[in-house]
């Protein structure tokens, strides 16, 4: 399994983290997604995870991925 936490800019509440929690597990290959608001991190557990897929879930859901870093 691999893990890959990304660093999101502009979640301010709990509704950002539905919204960022929801697109994000419809990646294919996703299998857990942990959203912390106060640091600011999406941390994605899945196998073969497509990094592409899951920043424009991100995007889609209305959010921008700063950073990208392997766990």
């Amino acid at each position: 399994m691999s893990e890959n936490r990304y660093h999101v800019t502009g979640m301010t509440c709990g509704h950002c983290v539905a919204s960022v929690t929801e697109e994000v597990a419809e990646v294919p290959g996703v299998s857990e997604v942990e959203v912390d608001l106060p640091g600011g991190t999406v941390l994605v557990r899945g196998e073969a995870l497509d990094d592409s897929g899951i920043r424009a879930a991100i995007a889609e859901a209305g959010y921008i991925v700063v950073e990208t870093a392997a766990v």
